[in-house]
């Protein structure tokens, strides 16, 4: 790394531990001064817990991703609760970290892929659903001082959209990464003010510069109010760029060669299908070295949620704090042949890691129940004593299952909207127009009519996935999960017919769903009724 004149930094590091204080001061002058309406408003106010969400970039958890996060499995996951079927509404970042701060589905909040054109970050996004984040309801509704820092959304920061000077409603303190995942020569917005940094490893790393802004935060924020902190990290996304001190590590890791791994997706969406089976050697060392670098960035993660975790302590805050660790989407490194990226319906796209620790929420704990990203808001909500009722969430709290595993879901809509080039790539005309995010070797990984919706269930009695592809053929994927972990054989064509049309209209259903509607039984729900008078819903349905 080349060195650089530090003294700017640690002017501005300065300046923002002063202004910092200053509002906490400020914070603590105001409640003074109106102590006894606060009382008469809410005298439980100083006793509402505190809520940390630590969200990572295409961190999966079917690819051994949080096997490097030892200590964030130690302090979080065995200090609490583990969810082993945690989903995302949308593989991709953008749409699903809409999903998260909005409650909803893609199909209500409107972000569709990671650019202005899809809603990403853009006007309408910022007048019709930034007002109504559960952290713009907590600072104006539960008296909640919030902070941010790190990736917020891929356009964040675009000029045509506002730029840095833009600063969402619902945040206090604002310390956001302009556009997408770097680490280092990258601009911040603090507080709406553009911050530049340079490549300088002990001032200018983002994984540590989130970490340090966190520590300062939680030292100097006032002690008269609960918090909400969301700490948004770059890692494990691209361009993988690891610590010095981690450059080593994993040295002989390879990409997990499950049986998926490098196989011909015959049964598939023709995207699939078109990848080159078995993948050239040199695709497969890319991915390899690419699955190495993601897992020495999570090791800066791991030291950035111990050092949180640690200040909680010392400062006797972490008991009443409830931490909630995971990702906006997984990620493929070379699943039926697929070089490596999201955007697809498969399992190592769509699962995330969730682990929750807190208040009443017993520690060594393990949940299979189905939770899926657009019930952080309405869980985070509920933890500060919210009515999520108020809201038009389509998620729900999970809130009541950590304490005492009260009935749940069983299924939940995925949704993506497929993105292609209007010319052909230069590289692979045989392919046409149509077609995006392509490799070397002309395997591309998204196009249009990559756009897609599933029904995800999960219950007593069945794991299934049931797709259809918005497409001229309306291709359908359908995946018995109990029998095939690893999707590698479609049962569209096989499997009854009732169950087909039962699926179908569940999907039809979840697509137009908004709120409440959205949280009703799915077919493999005992609470389930089909919503004619005349059909016996099949025992095996039941």
């Amino acid at each position: 790394m080349t060195d650089k004149n530090s003294s700017g930094v640690r002017s501005r590091k300065r300046g923002f531990l002063i202004a910092l204080t200053r509002l906490a001061l400020m914070c603590v002058s105001l409640l003074s001064n109106s102590a006894a309406a606060v009382g008469n408003m809410n005298l439980n106010l100083y006793r509402r817990p505190n809520i940390v969400l630590i969200l990572t970039d295409d961190l999966d958890s079917s690819m051994g991703g949080m096997i490097p996060l030892n200590k964030t499995r130690a302090l979080i996951g065995d200090a609490g609760i583990t969810f082993t079927n945690t989903f995302v509404a949308s593989p991709l970042c953008c749409p699903s970290r809409a999903s998260i701060l909005t409650g909803k589905y893609p199909h209500n909040h409107h972000v569709i892929n990671n650019t202005l054109e899809g809603n990403c970050s853009s006007q309408a996004w910022q007048k019709t659903q930034e007002p109504i984040t559960f952290p713009a309801l907590l600072q104006k509704y539960g008296y909640y001082q919030t902070f941010f820092a790190g990736k917020y959304l891929n356009e964040y920061g675009n000029k045509q959209a506002g730029g840095v000077e833009h600063v969402p409603p619902g945040w206090d303190y604002w310390f956001a990464l302009e556009r997408n995942s770097k680490y280092y020569n990258y601009t911040l917005s603090v507080n709406g003010k553009a911050e530049r940094h340079g490549q300088n490893y002990s001032e200018d790393y983002l994984t540590d510069v989130l970490a340090n802004i966190s520590i300062d935060f939680l030292q100097y924020k006032s002690n008269y109010r609960p918090f909400f902190m969301m700490v948004s990290t770059p890692a494990p996304h691209s361009p993988w760029t690891a610590a010095p001190q981690y450059e080593g590590q994993f040295s002989s890791l390879k990409a997990p060669r499950d049986p998926n791994f490098n196989i011909h997706g015959k049964d598939k969406h023709w995207l699939i299908r078109q990848a080159k089976t078995p993948m050239t050697n040199s695709s497969v060392e890319f991915l390899d070295n690419a699955y190495r670098k993601r897992w020495r960035t999570l090791l800066s993660v791991d030291d950035l949620v111990e050092k949180v975790v640690k200040k909680l302590e010392v400062r006797g805050e972490l008991e009443n704090t409830y931490i909630i660790f995971t990702s906006d989407n997984g990620y493929h490194t070379g699943q039926f042949s697929l070089p490596m990226d999201k955007r697809q319906l498969y399992e190592f796209d769509i699962r995330v890691p969730l682990l929750v620790r807190g208040p009443n929420i017993k520690p060594n704990q393990t949940s299979p129940l189905l939770v899926a990203n657009i019930d952080l808001g309405p869980t985070v909500l509920d933890m500060a004593g919210y009515d999520i009722n108020k809201t038009q969430m389509d998620g729900m709290s999970f809130l009541p299952v950590m304490a005492n595993g009260s009935m749940w879901r069983t299924d939940f809509l995925v949704e993506y909207e497929g993105e292609g080039h209007n010319v052909s790539d230069p590289a692979c005309p045989i392919l046409g127009p149509g077609v995006s995010e392509c490799f070397p070797d002309c395997v591309c990984e998204d196009s249009y009519n990559n756009t897609y919706a599933c029904v995800r269930t999960l219950s007593q009695t069945a794991n299934l996935q049931y797709c259809e592809f918005d497409d001229n053929e309306v291709f359908v994927e359908v995946y018995n999960l109990t029998g095939d972990p690893f999707q590698l054989t479609n049962i569209a064509k096989t499997i009854d017919q009732e169950v087909l049309e039962r699926m179908n209209h569940r999907l039809m259903m979840l697509q137009s769903c908004s709120g409440q509607s959205c949280r009703t039984p799915g077919v493999y729900d005992s609470r389930f009724v089909l919503f004619t008078s005349h059909t016996v819903v099949p025992a095996y349905l039941k």
